[in-house]
């Protein structure tokens, strides 16, 4: 009987301790951005809510939501993300917050990035110059975005010499690190390079083009597809995610004076079109 009983307030416990806890997928470059930190004490202030993040790449966290392994994720490769919710993965793709890729590389700009006009003539000027360059090489929504510029420019980095362009496969945080050891040109978002301490003669050198807007979107796992995410819990925090607090807290949140983020929410629980 004692035995049963023990067994019985241990299942209790158990259930309590997963009852508020949920899985969210979320990008490298959002979790480097130092974001999460600011974020995730509110969250359980406000909702009880013990978020536990996986961290890893776009591609990766795509994977784990087809999978039935995390509840939500929070990615930003919007072709990719829609296809998701298409294949009935995910019930919908909620836009939160956005900010921009630049192209960072060493201070002299042997490829001279900087005199150029659009991010597509940038990385013609690098692969021109064959000037180191650092990719993620991880199938991350960075790694995404910068594939689909080459393409663009009817380059495939496939094709490239490995004398120049290398692969790291990849973080972003270890990425910038990568380039910044061999003073080697890297595609970022701005949020994880300002929050990169390990600067080291890299600057920006090429930013402002519209094709480097850069949308974080979020997307609950459908419990239709795996009936035992946490569906529910997954909603509360889509809710805050996008109330007047959190987006202004997104909002205000700076590195040396810089915001890393611009919220764009909607509230009407639609997802919004970017």
């Amino acid at each position: 009987m004692k035995r049963l009983a023990m067994a019985v307030i241990a299942a209790f416990w158990a259930g309590a301790a997963l009852a508020d806890d949920m899985r969210l997928a979320v990008t490298t470059s959002f979790h480097n951005s130092g974001l999460a930190d600011v974020l995730l004490p509110e969250i359980k202030a406000d909702l009880g809510l013990e978020v536990q993040l996986l961290v890893v790449g776009t591609g990766q966290a795509l994977r784990l939501g087809r999978a039935g392994d995390v509840d939500a994720i929070l990615v930003h490769s919007k072709a990719a993300e829609e296809a998701f919710v298409a294949e009935g993965y995910g019930t919908h793709r909620r836009e939160i917050m956005y900010n921009d890729f630049v192209l960072v590389g060493p201070a002299d700009d042997p490829a001279a990035a900087d005199e150029t006009a659009g991010i597509h003539e940038a990385l013609t000027s690098v692969n021109t110059t064959r000037s180191i360059f650092v990719s993620r090489g991880d199938d991350s929504g960075t790694h995404r975005r910068e594939l689909s510029i080459w393409a663009e420019i009817g380059l495939d980095p496939e094709t490239f010499d490995a004398a120049w362009y290398r692969a790291a496969g990849a973080g972003m945080g270890a990425t910038l690190n990568v380039a910044s050891g061999m003073g080697a040109y890297v595609f970022t978002d701005r949020a994880s390079w300002l929050n990169f301490a390990n600067k080291d003669g890299l600057t920006i050198v090429f930013q402002g083009d519209p094709a480097l807007f850069n949308q974080y979107g979020y997307l609950p796992v459908d419990p239709a597809r795996h009936p035992h995410v946490n569906h529910d819990l997954a909603a509360r925090l889509e809710s805050w995610l996008v109330s007047p607090k959190a987006q202004a807290m997104i909002g205000a949140y700076e590195i040396g004076g810089q915001t890393l983020f611009t919220p764009n929410a909607t509230t009407d629980g639609a997802p919004k079109e970017g």
